[in-house]
């Protein structure tokens, strides 16, 4: 039921590595005795829990748009849809090594931070994409280096102290060895306000060309701080056109976004819990508390919540360690609707092993609540109803089946419906399904008979419906809504 994002970059944008995680992302090959079925009126097609989450912190928009058509071709031959989730930078202070040599830093010796970008990255001197973390700091203050901030290796993440301010630049004791090599190096430190804008004017030209030419289901917002900076980002993209349904998940990645949680929670469409920045921001054993807080709250008000960080160690390894299987296991049971993979499967060793692996251990443990294996089928044009039957968070999973809209803009004519279906695909256990355009299925009753049956013929191959299990069935007729509950025969 819980759904996985996954995160696209050097070591997962061919076509081969991305077709390998999207089947990854299904609980084996359910698809082919469905999609062998002849029906005369519709075809559903399943649409694979796989979101695949665009990080711009790093490489330009060519790059990743030659991912982004790697990833269509992917989903062609491999007969799944997947839904584009675009991530700011946001306000993300960072260090800029122009010449990408690595950079040694010995313990007990110091390193200057500087707003200078035009100096070169060495062992003494780091320029940062900040003027202001002068005026931020003082002395005592402690300042992590990493690569995705925490990854578990003490050798590539670096913790520095404030030791003097000199004018714009500042001064740091480095307190363990450590070599700064790879693309990104981020710098956080702990619960000062950094003032930058949230959604940033790189943020803004990104969206308006990246965004608006790919048609964005999501839109990760880095480092939402307030209520406001959501409304800000939903403003930006209702006045792009083709982006006002663009559903905005506000990322919370430091306690002043804790502190306005419940705020960001009305206005943000989902939540996303970056666990690497806030184990940096908060005492790392406070952070499972407001994992839990957080995870609660989402459920109550019915939006989606994910949880990143957990699989860190399979970025360089096969196996997850016992630690890391029973977090994804508990993010589960708290209620995620998905889990977030980063560094795994952007630059990871492991993308397809890694998305297999966090799929067998969320499968595990709804098997471990032995619910029943019956099913919800919701008709729905928008999503919407099915996503509020999702909300109340039902025992069993719900297969929303998407029915398509003709839609004209008096130059031509075109269905809505798949937009809609890859909004769902991060929703706990809400499994969409799009229904042939061909046949507009409101047209009779005979035709929801007909869709309805192929949903059921495909729940049977999926092994969530069995004989005389029942079934709830909420559809539209007419101006009429109506529930049915089918008990199944032999």
């Amino acid at each position: 039921m819980t759904k996985i994002v996954g995160t696209l970059g050097p070591n997962s944008r061919s076509v081969e590595v991305i077709s390998g995680c999207l089947k990854a992302g299904m609980s084996g090959d359910l698809l082919n005795s469905f999609l062998s079925l002849e029906m005369f009126v519709f075809s559903l097609i399943l649409l694979s829990y796989i979101v695949a989450r665009f990080d711009f912190s790093w490489g330009d928009a060519e790059f990743h748009q030659e991912t982004l058509e790697n990833l269509k071709v992917a989903i062609k031959s491999a007969k799944k849809l997947c839904a584009v989730m675009l991530d700011t930078v946001g306000p993300e202070l960072l260090i800029v090594n122009k010449s990408d040599r690595p950079i040694s830093l010995e313990e007990g010796s110091f390193v200057i931070l500087t707003p200078d970008q035009d100096k070169e990255a060495t062992s003494n001197l780091l320029p940062i994409n900040f003027s202001g973390l002068s005026k931020a700091v003082k002395k005592g203050d402690d300042i992590f280096i990493g690569q995705y901030l925490f990854t578990g290796s003490e050798t590539t993440s670096v913790w520095l102290e404030v030791s003097e301010v000199k004018e714009n630049d500042v001064v740091c004791l480095i307190k363990n060895s450590a070599t700064l090599a790879g693309p990104l190096y981020t710098l956080h430190v702990s619960q000062i306000r950094i003032d930058l804008p949230t959604l940033t004017d790189k943020d803004k030209e990104v969206i308006s060309t990246w965004g608006l030419r790919n048609k964005i289901d999501f839109l990760s917002l880095s480092y939402a701080r307030r209520a406001e900076d959501v409304r800000h980002a939903r403003e930006f993209l209702s006045k792009l056109g083709d982006l006002n349904q663009t559903q905005i998940f506000a990322k919370i990645e430091n306690v002043e976004g804790l502190i306005h949680f419940d705020e960001i929670l009305q206005e943000a469409d989902g939540i996303i819990l970056a666990r690497g920045n806030l184990g940096i921001d908060l005492p790392p054993e406070k952070v499972f508390i407001y994992q839990k807080e957080a995870l609660y709250k989402c459920n109550m008000a019915g939006k989606p919540a994910v949880v990143t960080r957990v699989v860190d160690s399979m970025t360089d390894n096969l196996r997850p360690t016992r630690a890391e299987a029973t977090d994804v296991a508990n993010a589960v049971l708290d209620g995620s609707d998905a889990i977030l993979l980063g560094a795994e499967t952007l630059r990871g060793l492991y993308p397809i092993e890694t998305i297999s692996t966090v799929g067998k251990i969320c499968a595990e443990v709804r098997a471990a609540i032995k619910v029943k294996a019956s099913v919800i089928i919701c008709f729905t044009s928008s999503g919407r109803a099915a996503r509020l039957i999702a909300k109340y968070r039902p025992t069993m999973p719900v297969l929303s089946v998407v029915i398509p809209r003709l839609k004209t803009n008096q130059l031509g004519w075109t269905f809505t419906g798949s937009f809609e279906a890859r909004q769902s695909l991060i929703v706990r256990g809400l499994f969409p399904m799009l229904a042939d355009p061909r046949h507009p299925a409101e047209s009779t009753s005979a035709t929801n008979e007909s869709v309805l049956k192929v949903a059921l013929d495909h729940g049977k191959a999926c092994g969530v419906v069995k004989p005389h299990d029942r079934v709830v069935v909420c559809q539209k007729l007419g101006d009429a809504s109506v529930v049915k509950i089918i008990e199944l025969e032999d």
